[in-house]
């Protein structure tokens, strides 16, 4: 019988060499091992999904992660869909269709894949009231834009860019005030969600989560595969009269999430419930907190193996290199890191990324001059022997 072409399967398991942690291209977080597996549990088998045990009869899935959400971000409700612009919309949806949302100029964003905040507006049927400048909005100019038809007063995080210079923004706490004064809600996007403080880590810019709770947004949205570590997801965590008003948009049952994302988002937050554990088994947050020293020892061991099978090949050294988060996080954060930087000698350097990329698993690198840059930080140590016996092919060929 002829061989199908369709037996191999598309989506792949691949190496991510580029040193970006939260590669958008590249599938965003890497799952937990213990997400994984609990993933794994509960899609080989029947689950109670929306089954309550105790009593025997129907129950609600959002039942199961709101109560680790509460206790983590320290909101009064949570609800969860199936991305963060699924999140921010239904959010404008349930709150400001045919109403006005009020945003700063310096917050219309744009992210990858062409999401816009106007057109997400303009989706859900809200009416953008755009104040103050690109680069300056004061208190006043929402103030001034409140009337009868406002139906939230929107803040958005610049999660994947920064205005810096002659610059002012207005804190969340002061619309919050605001919204307080007019009886109108604050929701504040994100974007990328963060439950650990890395200022301990010297890395700046980013509020958790927990942070913008105390400061009294109505709601908060943020993803689940950046920052957090875990499935794509939006998360929503605010006011408990608001999260019901959600639930009950019929719109809800489009954008919800499956039992495969419940698995794996419960076993990420219940991670988080001990810090240190979060740090050493989450590996978005452990590969982006690693310590230098731990990376130029992990580019060490790849150039030991490397040049015990590719002697006489090339010419590899290790070289300081800057990783990035990605998945439009931290965009003023570069990540001092090391590579393993390879010189073939009897091929291109093209030819050779062309010949890892096209292998079994694919090899994603970076080209810098005439090296072909192997960047330590996103290399899992499960890895190392794959990417090895990947360079050996390449150079067999």
């Amino acid at each position: 019988m002829e061989r199908s072409k369709h037996s191999a399967y598309k989506l792949r398991p691949l190496i991510n060499a580029t040193g970006v942690v939260i590669h958008t291209n590249l599938g965003r977080a890497i799952l937990s091992d213990k997400a994984i597996a609990n993933v794994a549990a509960t899609a080989g088998g029947y689950s109670n999904l929306e089954y309550e045990i105790s009593k025997g009869k129907r129950g609600k899935r959002y039942s199961h992660i709101k109560d680790i959400i509460r206790e983590l971000t320290g909101a009064e409700d949570a609800i969860v869909v199936n991305n963060n612009a699924a999140a921010v919309l239904i959010c404008l949806d349930t709150f400001a269709r045919g109403r006005e949302v009020i945003v700063s100029r310096g917050e219309l964003v744009e992210i990858g894949g062409s999401f816009r905040v106007p057109e997400v507006m303009k989706s859900s049927g809200a009416i953008l009231r755009e104040v103050g400048t690109t680069n300056k909005t004061h208190l006043s100019d929402y103030e001034n834009a409140v009337c009868g038809n406002t139906g939230l007063l929107m803040k958005v995080h610049q999660s994947n860019y920064k205005v810096i210079g002659f610059t002012e923004e207005v804190p969340v706490e002061m619309l919050v005030k605001l919204g307080k004064e007019f009886n109108v809600p604050v929701v504040d996007d994100l974007g990328s969600g963060c439950l650990i403080s890395l200022e301990k880590f010297g890395i700046y810019g980013e509020p958790t989560v927990q942070d913008v709770v105390k400061q009294g947004a109505d709601l908060v949205t943020f993803s689940g595969d950046k920052l957090l570590g875990g499935p794509q997801a939006g998360i929503i965590v605010g006011k408990e009269k608001l999260i019901q008003q959600i639930q009950k948009n019929p719109m809800l049952r489009a954008l919800r999430i499956d039992k495969m994302t419940f698995a794996a988002l419960e076993a990420t937050f219940m991670q988080y419930l001990d810090e240190e554990k979060a740090l050493m088994e989450i590996p978005t947050v452990r590969m982006l907190t690693k310590p230098l020293g731990v990376i130029r020892k992990r580019a060490g061991r790849i150039l030991a193996s490397l040049k015990k099978s590719l002697s006489g090949q090339a010419d590899m050294n290790i070289v300081p290199d800057q990783s990035r988060a990605g998945g439009g996080s931290l965009p003023e954060t570069d990540f001092p890191s090391y590579a393993v930087s390879v010189k073939p000698l009897n091929i291109s350097v093209n030819a050779l990324e062309v010949k890892l990329r096209l292998g079994d698993p694919p090899v994603i690198a970076r080209i810098q001059g005439d090296a072909l840059l192997i960047d330590a930080r996103t290399i899992q140590d499960r890895e190392i022997k794959i990417l090895v016996n990947s360079f050996i092919t390449a150079f067999k060929k």
